[in-house]
């Protein structure tokens, strides 16, 4: 057997159980299984295993947790750091048949294997969670206790058939998650945001706030940045609009991307970026660092929480402040949600032309309507014509993104702001998307078009160097 990641001699030997086969080791889990909490009953559609194969992973789970408290005990963790894949499978593997083999547990190939790969990312990794990470169909995973996962595919949720083993499972892979930040979670301090070590946005609330076992929700990092040609291809919006989004970029526009949660405002932020010059010099600002812009001068910032003793917090709005010092062409906010609205809009004002953010808003009108109701939260006095005003001059365009019902996602208006009349913020919009129904399979049919108004920025393109042919602002008709 191998020994390499094995604990030194001196240890303390582990008591072992007497020999069990895996029919009497399963047994004691019927019975615990009577307190653990069912799952809800399943939709139609749901995809609901036999028996027979809800048995086989029972029992596969059971042998996996003991096999898991072996490894823990005769792995010397501290040498795990260094050590090169092949060699660690190969030692689980080993310590995994043994302990198998001196319990009178006899699997078929497909189980063994299934087994050695999930005790290896219990060990190095995020337990039941990690094959769901390394699915590039997943977007979200959403957890709803230990017996309910969720993922979010193509923009839609579904049941996926893994779980926890219970509620201390799931604990202590949120544990693992949060103690490698620096952070910590439990009665006193019950819901935690983190970072994955892949950029992947995670978020946790455990009892007693979260009455039916921990709750978590993980919003997936794409590795692949979607560029603009890409989202083009997917149908998200047109080339005309592409054409159009280049110029306002470019000819340094102030740009807010409004949309619901999941509506892809973070993807076509990042798409945006993609037409600054590279001789352009970026700060982002985020709670979560998403953003993966490419030009070659970019200095990103992260916000932090107070600490345990309510302590150490940094906030956007102190980031954006010092931002302002550090000399930018351009500062991209993730997303403006609170006091640093004001800062955000006086940055737009004074010399950073060309800034970018986004909001949460389900229309172009409606963003307005939050950033003034953002403007009063903060604590700022003043008059509503004063605030509009000063939105109005600091904002130029405002690109609408939508999750649609079928969980498509697509740009559904691109509105220009155009000043002010009288006490209110005039607008027009440039292109929209034109719904026209569904189809039997619930399938979005629509078109995308110009509305027939010419740009208020067309001069402004033009002398730039990008000068938009005239029929890009004709209307489209199916």
């Amino acid at each position: 057997m191998f020994s390499r990641y094995k604990k030194p001699s001196d240890a303390q030997p582990v008591q072992q159980p007497p020999q069990a086969s895996a029919t009497e080791t399963a047994a004691p889990q019927a019975t615990a299984n009577a307190v653990v909490r069912k799952p809800v009953q399943k939709a139609k559609g749901e995809v609901v295993g036999s028996d027979k194969e809800r048995k086989r992973k029972e029992r596969l789970g059971e042998i996996k947790l003991e096999l898991h408290r072996e490894l823990l005990e005769n792995l010397n963790l501290a040498a795990l750091e260094n050590a090169a894949e092949t060699d660690l499978r190969a030692e689980i593997s080993a310590i995994a048949s043994e302990v198998l083999e001196s319990r009178n547990i006899i699997l078929n190939r497909e189980d063994r294997t299934q087994l050695n790969k999930e005790l290896y990312d219990e060990v190095t990794g995020l337990g039941p969670l990690e094959t769901l990470l390394q699915d590039e169909t997943v977007n979200d995973i959403l957890v709803n206790g230990p017996q309910q996962i969720f993922v979010e595919r193509a923009g839609k949720l579904e049941i996926s058939d893994i779980t926890f083993k219970d509620e201390k499972h799931l604990m202590r892979i949120i544990d693992k998650i949060v103690s490698a930040v620096g952070r910590r979670v439990d009665e006193s301090n019950p819901y935690v945001d983190a970072r994955l070590a892949d950029g992947s946005r995670f978020n946790a609330m455990v009892p007693p706030i979260a009455v039916d076992g921990s709750l978590v929700s993980i919003r997936k990092f794409k590795k692949d940045k979607l560029g603009i040609d890409d989202l083009v291809n997917f149908g998200a919006f047109t080339e005309e609009m592409a054409a159009y989004l280049q110029a306002a970029v470019s000819t340094r526009l102030n740009i807010i991307v409004s949309g619901g949660t999941g509506s892809g405002k973070t993807t076509t932020l990042n798409a945006l970026s993609s037409f600054i010059d590279d001789a352009e010099r970026i700060l982002t600002i985020e709670d979560t660092a998403e953003l993966q812009l490419q030009q070659t001068h970019v200095g990103r910032m992260e916000s932090r929480p107070p600490n345990v003793e309510g302590k150490g917090e940094v906030s956007p709005r102190d980031c954006l402040k010092n931002a302002l010092r550090m000399r930018p062409d351009r500062i991209i906010v993730g997303e403006t949600r609170g006091a640093e609205v004001i800062d955000m809009l006086q940055a737009m004002n004074t010399g950073h032309d060309g800034s970018m953010t986004t909001i949460h808003a389900n229309s172009a009108r409606d963003g307005i309507s939050r950033l003034e109701n953002m403007i009063a939260m903060a604590g700022i006095e003043m008059p509503i014509k004063a605030v509009r005003s000063q939105i109005s001059s600091a904002v130029n365009l405002i690109v609408q993104a939508s999750r649609l019902q079928d969980g498509s996602r697509r740009m559904t208006s691109i509105t220009e702001i155009t000043g002010m009349e009288g006490d209110v913020i005039s607008m027009q919009e440039i292109f929209k998307f034109q719904r026209v129904g569904l189809t039997p399979d619930n399938k979005i049919i629509g078109h995308f078009t110009a509305t027939g108004v010419r740009s208020n920025f067309s001069e402004r393109f033009r002398l730039w160097g990008f000068d938009l042919p005239a029929s890009i602002y004709d209307p489209t008709t199916m």
